[in-house]
């Protein structure tokens, strides 16, 4: 087998390489052989079948599968012997003309990874914001808990804005009962906007015992198309109506909830008011880490991977856009700002490349049980039945491994940093910190041209930061194609607001329109180890053989 480099130009390289057609002739040969005794065939007794006859009825096949199998392993003696580290699979084209007896001319592009110096850990410096939980904010988590808790108590007379009643109801249109439009001793809390407009108002003044019949208009965004701006009846039977009754805060109450009195609610509450206040902590130190090391490193990275987490980001915020009130006004807004993003990817990328490299030079690792943890949680996410043929995908596909596990790993090499930095403590308010993060944020973007000012709606509200937990595959990690991915569940329709045309329809939750901030402080890509070019199919080859 014959290597010539053609191109060695920063991180691109370009290869020819030619295999001489003796090597995939003797393959083939020796695939006939070895599949000749399983051969069957009228005429011959098992395993008697001439070779001759086999490469007559077969030979197409199996050489397909020897070029195929000839061309991996001369990929992955290309990246050995010129120590190679790619960052995405090579492209692999077969020389056009190729037949049979003919040497294979394949030509051999790819980027590598940048050779980066060993990053310089020491002389970090984090300021920890804490977040003390005063009092005052467990007893505001008390009377919310309290308020959501309700309690209605029957009374006399009629009913009231704020009152509940307990009713019957039976839906018809043009005088026709329609499906879905029927309830048994349903509760409703007049004024609560749970059914459409001019359904609860109606029962204002009904009495327990009363009947009637009330005439309401569905909305033209029903999603009952039979029902959309149609006029229809209801006809109304109350059982019971409810007045609103003080929530007193006590040891009863608290053990109404399942609990020994009210101090351990207040500790519970007190224990997940410091859990969230923990994490904003956490993302305020991981983007000031980000940013030192950013400041402190500069190099080149592979236009493939840039690319790649562009992707994936455009692709995320045309979602969120298209899923705005104006969605073309907000597909219009990103795509004047298209440059910024792309800048945002390659920043992403950088610190994923530099992220990866401190933690493989200090042993940074996810063991095999964090790893089997990971891909158990992911499996969760689709039917029973798809569940163990996803694990068993990502067992026999090393990139949707990598991708799995990158998150992980990122979070296992911050945390390495934090606790190799110096980090000082100061004591500060929720909406201090809230501030802190977005005013970092802000002063990040300002200072790269490429990235995009962070909203000023609370930035790290957003998800609390979605930077800081969730959102960090590998750049370098190349996306499962779908097409072997198990199929996910689809999500579960209301069966509430279906069942119950009377429903008022929720308003779509408005999609946040970006999250530039996430993207270009908190999701950084640590570079997955790349597998050797061995699965990278050759462009032109023959499919591979079926069996």
């Amino acid at each position: 087998m014959q290597i010539v480099e053609t191109t060695n130009e920063g991180l691109k390289r370009a290869y020819t390489v030619t295999i001489p057609a003796k090597d995939i002739s003797a393959r083939v040969e020796g695939e006939i052989k070895k599949i000749a005794p399983q051969v069957r065939m009228p005429g011959f007794r098992p395993g008697k079948v001439p070779a001759n006859l086999v490469k007559k009825m077969h030979g197409e096949a199996i050489h397909r599968e020897a070029l195929n199998t000839t061309i991996r392993e001369a990929m992955d003696k290309l990246v050995a012997d010129n120590a190679l580290r790619p960052a995405m699979n090579p492209d692999v084209a077969l020389g056009e003309g190729y037949e049979q007896g003919k040497d294979a001319e394949l030509t051999v592009s790819l980027e590598v990874l940048p050779v980066i110096a060993a990053p310089a850990i020491d002389g970090l410096k984090l300021e920890k914001l804490i977040v003390p939980v005063a009092e005052s904010a467990i007893d505001e988590a008390v009377e919310r808990i309290a308020s959501q808790q309700q309690r209605f108590e029957t009374k006399d007379g009629a009913a009231e804005d704020g009152d509940q009643v307990i009713i019957d109801f039976t839906g018809k249109l043009d005088g026709v009962e329609f499906e879905g439009g029927k309830a048994e001793k349903a509760p409703l809390v007049i004024g609560s906007g749970r059914f459409i407009p001019g359904f609860e108002e109606q029962l204002v003044g009904i009495k327990a015992g009363d009947e009637r019949t009330i005439t309401v208009t569905f909305p033209e965004d029903y999603q009952a198309e039979n029902l959309k701006g149609k006029e229809t009846t209801f006809d109304i039977a109350a059982h019971e109506v409810k007045a609103p009754a003080e929530t007193k805060i006590d040891d009863d109450f608290a053990k109404e909830l399942g609990l020994e009195g009210l101090d351990q609610l207040k500790e519970l509450l007190k224990g997940q008011l410091e859990q969230e206040t923990a994490g904003l902590t956490r993302t305020a130190m991981k983007r000031s880490l980000l940013d030192q090391l950013a400041a402190g490193h500069d190099f080149d990275v592979p236009p493939t991977m840039v690319e790649a987490e562009f992707s994936q980001i455009w692709q995320q915020l045309t979602h969120e856009a298209s899923h705005e009130e104006d969605p073309e006004a907000a597909l219009k807004e990103i795509e004047a700002e298209k440059d910024d993003y792309r800048k945002i990817a390659e920043r992403r990328v950088r610190l994923g490349l530099l992220l990866s490299e401190i933690g493989q030079t200090n042993g940074v690792e996810v063991s095999q049980q964090e790893m089997s943890m990971l891909v158990s949680q992911a499996a969760q996410q689709y039917r029973p039945e798809d569940r163990q043929r996803f694990m068993e995908y990502v067992a026999n596909d090393p990139m949707m491994a990598a991708q799995l596990r990158a998150p992980l790993y990122e979070d296992k090499v911050v945390d390495f940093l934090i606790e190799k930095a110096e980090v000082t403590e100061r004591e500060v308010t929720r909406d201090e910190l809230q501030a802190a993060i977005e005013a970092d944020t802000d002063e990040a973007t300002a200072n790269k041209p490429a990235a995009k000012k962070a909203p000023a709606k609370k930035a790290a509200a957003k998800k609390a930061d979605a930077a800081d937990e969730g959102e960090a595959e590998a750049s370098a990690a190349k996306k499962a194609p779908a097409k072997k991915a198990a199929t996910k569940k689809a999500d579960d329709a209301d069966v509430e607001e279906a069942d119950k045309p009377a429903a008022k329809k929720a308003p779509a939750k408005k999609a946040p329109a970006k999250k530039a901030e996430a993207a270009e402080e908190g999701e950084a890509k640590p570079a997955a180890k790349k597998p050797a070019a061995k699965k990278a199919p050759a462009k032109k080859a023959a499919e591979k053989t079926e069996d």
